[in-house]
This record gives structure tokens, C-alpha cells and sequence, in this order.
């Protein structure tokens, strides 16, 4: 802790007083969150690591909340001239200073840490990561002759945030994020395609590891001749089967945001008047989780000082919890749910997810399959587009498989799956036993930036639009 005051050159008594000024003006809550972020980037490009950049930022914003409203200010300095005027203007968000609110005792939180690695960019050196970086590169390019490019990327970021709040609570933290990315241009008989591999987990340079290198060496080499071989199908309305892992890019986009409370708050999100009602079938379980060791999206406390945790969105196909931040939950009159994020000091924080993902049911992945006569197999996603409020959805497949009489034939891709997110969490049929995360380099924006997660078991819809051939 001492290290912290000694990082951002701020005592105990200063950290009070600056929130005694933040509330001068009759805020109802008020909070400081100082940053420093390191940010260390290897690409390797042409078979070489040829660019290694370094980033340092540093700094503070300073919120007041009145009514629900909320007055922000930031300093990329902390010193207290200019922490004291970033207080003073995040202030003005409120008018009434009679009966103005004192800041409570200094409090430290007890956390939790659900990132225990080593935190620091020092373990592995500069020449290790770019020798890291090569061998992947080798023995993808050894491993197919038809790789006809290869781009590389690590990236290594450690963040210091230091936190303080009207009610006294105060924390600091260490946020570790290592990511290593590769993708592979790939051509045969005059079609080119690609296919990108990657790795990101709140960890330091432990993540560095042979293990970590032959799942994203496998995993290309494995997808080379399935996309090569890959067709566009017929589209039209089919059931779809929904691939373990990389199809909660369902639940965090075309579901996960509508649960977000401040499109409730506003009444924006079609889940709006839905509160404790069943929304979907009784095997479904959905939830954000903060405390998955290790996960990209975890968090060992939020943005806004909430201790990081696990919060059931959907619990037997009833809607049982909205994500939370400060605002939203005061409108409501319930506890916060730990989902107060930001991408940095210069941001305020709002509702957003952490690691969402459906739990598991009770069947088998072959079962589900073995039980469609027709329709597609999905377990790739390149992007797509979600309409919050209607929840209406248009994902891009990157590569699945066509069913025919209960077995997986063909190869797929380039096809778009359309449809909408409430309609779709309905029309599930069932739910597979075989969840599991996946643990790509996934971020969301909603004006921000956030590192997030997402993940589910094989799951089978009734009925989805595919854009697919004439």
C-alpha cells in the first residue's frame, strides 16, 4: 500500500481532502481512481520481430454523483493543484452545498486476488519474447507450406490503480494482461484465406510457456485445410447448432449488453420490464463472473471500489439480475454487482461485463447433433452488429460445418447468422455439458474500451436466419 502513496505522491490526508472538495458543492458520492499503466508490444513481421513499443500512462480522474448525474473530471498529474481543480469541476455537477456530505473514515478493502501470478514486465527479457515469437513463427511456417504470411504480436501490460471513495473505502491493485496473437495467410490453387490464433490471460510473463505456444501453433495448423476446404451453403431459416466457446459472442452481444443496467435504467433494452420473469428455458443458466483465476475479464474489484464477484443474470430461464454499477444500482435500490468498469483514468465508469458465459446443461454435444436433419454447425465468429434495444443481431461466421441426418458434413464459411437476441435465448432447445471458456484476446466497446470473456457449452436453436447462397 505504502508503495502505492509513494507511486502517485498522495497521502491518506490528501486523498480525504480531495473528496471533501469533490462533495463542496452537495454531491451525494464522490471518487478518485489514479492509474499507471505500463504497456510493452513485440510484432513480428517477415519472419522477424521488427517493431517493440513502449507505453507508459499515468494520471487521475476525480467523479461526483448528485441525483444520478454525474460531473467528471481527469489530470494526467497528480499534483494536488490539479487534483484539486479536476475536484472542483466534477463538483459543479451539483448546487447545493447546505448539508453537504463529510467523507467516512478511511477504510481499506479486503480483496480477494483472483490474479495471483508474478506481476511484473522484468521476468522474461526483451531477447526471450522476440526468440518466443520466432519459434512460433517457425514452426507455423515449417508446419504448411501453404502459409504464404505470418503476422505476430505480443503484448504485456501491468496496471497500478489506486482507488479512493467518499465512503472511505479505498483499494489498490495490480492488473496484470499478457496476450499473444498470430495470424496466418494461408493460399491454395488461387484461394486465399486466413485464420488468427490467440491467447490473453491476467497474468504477468509466466504466460510465456511452451504449452501456451503449442495450443496457437496446433489451432492455426488445424484450421488451414478445414477453411481451404470450406464452401458457402444454401442459406434460408435452419436450426443452428451454436459450437462450445467461441459462440458466447452470442451472449455477450446480442444478449449481455441488453442486460446491462443502465439501458434498463433507461429503458432502452428490451429486458426492461422482464425482472423475475422467465425468459427462456428452464436448462439455462447465464452469468458475469469477476472471479475466474486468471481470466481475461476478471476482476479482484471494480472500477468504482466493489469487491469482484459472480452474479447470475438468468437463473433457470428466469431473469434474476440486471449488472450493476453504483448509479444504476442506487435507482434501484439494490446492491452493486461489481460491473463498474472504465478503459482508464480519462473515463468514468459505467455497466459493463466481465467473463459472461452459460453453464452447462445435461446432454451430450453428439446428441445435439445426432438429433438435426438439417441445419449448420457454428463454432467461429469474425464480428457482427447487435441492436440494444430490439436485440436484433447479425453475426459473421468465420468457419462451421453443415448437419445432414444428424452428422457433421461438410465445411462452411463466409456465411452470416441473423436473428434476435431474446427470440433466440428462447428458441434454444438444448443445452450441452461441454462449456468452456474462450480465451481469445476479446474486447468490448460501448465509447470505451474493456477487456472481456466470454463462453458457453454446444447449444441448439431452433431456428436462425442463415445468409447464406441463393
Amino acid at each position: 500500500m505504502e508503495d502505492f502513496f509513494e507511486l502517485f505522491d498522495i497521502t491518506k490526508e490528501q486523498l480525504i481532502l480531495l473528496m471533501d472538495e469533490a462533495l463542496s458543492s452537495g454531491g451525494d458520492y464522490a471518487d478518485i481512481f489514479c492509474e499507471y499503466s505500463t504497456l510493452e508490444v513485440l510484432s513480428l513481421r517477415d519472419g522477424e520481430v521488427n517493431a517493440i513499443r513502449n507505453d507508459i500512462d499515468f494520471g487521475a480522474g476525480i467523479r461526483v454523483i448528485r441525483n444520478g448525474r454525474t460531473g467528471y473530471a481527469y489530470s494526467e498529474s497528480t499534483d494536488m493543484k490539479h487534483l484539486l481543480a479536476a475536484a472542483q469541476a466534477a463538483a459543479r455537477i451539483a448546487e447545493s452545498p447546505v448539508n453537504r456530505i463529510k467523507t467516512a473514515p478511511f477504510t481499506p478493502l479486503k480483496l480477494v486476488n483472483y490474479y495471483p501470478g508474478v506481476h511484473t514486465l522484468a521476468d522474461v527479457d526483451i531477447f526471450s519474447k522476440k526468440g518466443y515469437l520466432k519459434e512460433i513463427y517457425t514452426r507455423l511456417s515449417d508446419g504448411d507450406d501453404r502459409i504464404v504470411q505470418i503476422i505476430g504480436q505480443s503484448s504485456s501490460s501491468l496496471s497500478k490503480i489506486m482507488f479512493f471513495n467518499s465512503l472511505g473505502e479505498f483499494y489498490c491493485d495490480e492488473r496484470p494482461m499478457t496476450s499473444v496473437s498470430f495470424s496466418a495467410v494461408f493460399s491454395q490453387n488461387g484461394m486465399t484465406d486466413n485464420y488468427t490464433g490467440s491467447k490473453s490471460f491476467r497474468m504477468g510473463n509466466e504466460m510465456f510457456t511452451a504449452a501456451l505456444a503449442d495450443e496457437i501453433v496446433d489451432e492455426i495448423l488445424e484450421a488451414i485445410p478445414t477453411v481451404l476446404e470450406a464452401v458457402r451453403p444454401q442459406g434460408g431459416e435452419m436450426m443452428v447448432v451454436m459450437g462450445a466457446g467461441g459462440s458466447g459472442i452470442l451472449l455477450h452481444e446480442a444478449i449481455g449488453h441488453a442486460f446491462e443496467a443502465d439501458f434498463n435504467r433507461k429503458g432502452i433494452s428490451i429486458f426492461s420490464d422482464k425482472m423475475g420473469k422467465k425468459i427462456c428455458s428452464e436448462s439455462i443458466n447465464i452469468v458475469d463472473d469477476a472471479t475466474i483465476p486468471s481470466n481475461r475479464g476478471s476482476l479482484n474489484v471494480d472500477d468504482e471500489g466493489v469487491p469482484g464477484q459472480k452474479t447470475m443474470l438468468i437463473t433457470e430461464g428466469v431473469l434474476t439480475s440486471y449488472l450493476h454499477d453504483r448509479i444504476s444500482a442506487q435507482h434501484y435500490n439494490l446492491a452493486p454487482t461489481g460491473n463498474g468498469r472504465r478503459e482508464s483514468f480519462r473515463f468514468e465508469p459505467i455497466p459493463r461485463m466481465r467473463a459472461t458465459y452459460m453453464e452447462n446443461g445435461s446432454v451430450s454435444a453428439e446428441d445435439i447433433i445426432s438429433g438435426v436433419q438439417k441445419g449448420i454447425y457454428v463454432d467461429k465468429f469474425r464480428n457482427g452488429q447487435v441492436q440494444i434495444g430490439a436485440g436484433d443481431f447479425t453475426f459473421f461466421v468465420k468457419s462451421g460445418r453443415m448437419i445432414e441426418n444428424g452428422r457433421l458434413t461438410y465445411p462452411i464459411k463466409d456465411i452470416n447468422v441473423i436473428g434476435n437476441g431474446p427470440k433466440a435465448l428462447e428458441d434454444i432447445l438444448e443445452v450441452a455439458s461441454d462449456g468452456k471458456m474462450e480465451d481469445s484476446t476479446w474486447t468490448c466497446g460501448k465509447g470505451q474500451q474493456c477487456p472481456v470473456s466470454c463462453g458457453m457449452p454446444t447449444i441448439l436453436v431452433k431456428s436462425l436466419t442463415v445468409g447464406g447462397s441463393n
